[in-house]
């Protein structure tokens, strides 16, 4: 019996290292350039209401992770990313939360965000935010049980509709 627990906890921390591919969008960026870490220092706005814009990173301050170069408006936020960036980076590789609660893989914006239980989500269009704030908790329920079956599947190819990416700026 203590062989099989230290066999089922091997596997599940072997399964916590293994992250499914990153959602890149044409800037060649995760989050699309934007700064993953700035989004915990904005003031997050009330469920229903538009949340305060994300900040455009920089190729100044860049990180890989998950396979992907993240680009980030400071060296302070590089710096927090670097020593945490599971912390920071978007849940759910960057695809949105609701499109995973569906059990499928579609991109997230980064200008639909929302930040739960020190977590970053993010949704693929406004409409989808409000399905998604209908039922957070339950939503987030849906999209972890669904996350595992998924998560091996290549990442979202789509573009995130309506949003034009911009590269991260140049410093």
């Amino acid at each position: 019996m203590k062989q099989m627990l230290i066999v089922a906890a091997s596997l599940t921390m072997a399964g916590a290292a293994w992250a499914g591919d990153q959602y890149v969008n044409a800037t060649g960026y995760a989050n699309s350039g934007y700064d993953v870490v700035a989004y915990f220092d904005l003031p997050q706005a009330p469920v229903g209401q538009e949340q305060p814009a994300a900040v455009p990173g920089s190729t100044a301050f860049t990180a890989t992770y998950n396979g992907a170069t993240f680009a980030f408006s400071s060296a302070r936020n590089l710096a927090r990313f670097e020593a945490d960036p599971a912390r920071y980076a978007p849940q759910f590789d960057g695809h949105c939360a609701y499109g995973v609660a569906k059990g499928g893989k579609v991109p997230g914006s980064p200008e639909l965000w929302r930040i739960v239980d020190n977590k970053l989500y993010l949704n693929i269009t406004p409409v989808v935010v409000g399905f998604w704030n209908e039922d957070i908790s339950g939503n987030l329920d849906r999209a972890e049980n669904n996350w595992s079956g998924i998560e091996p599947e290549p990442a979202s190819g789509m573009a995130i509709p309506k949003f034009t990416p911009a590269a991260p700026v140049a410093n």
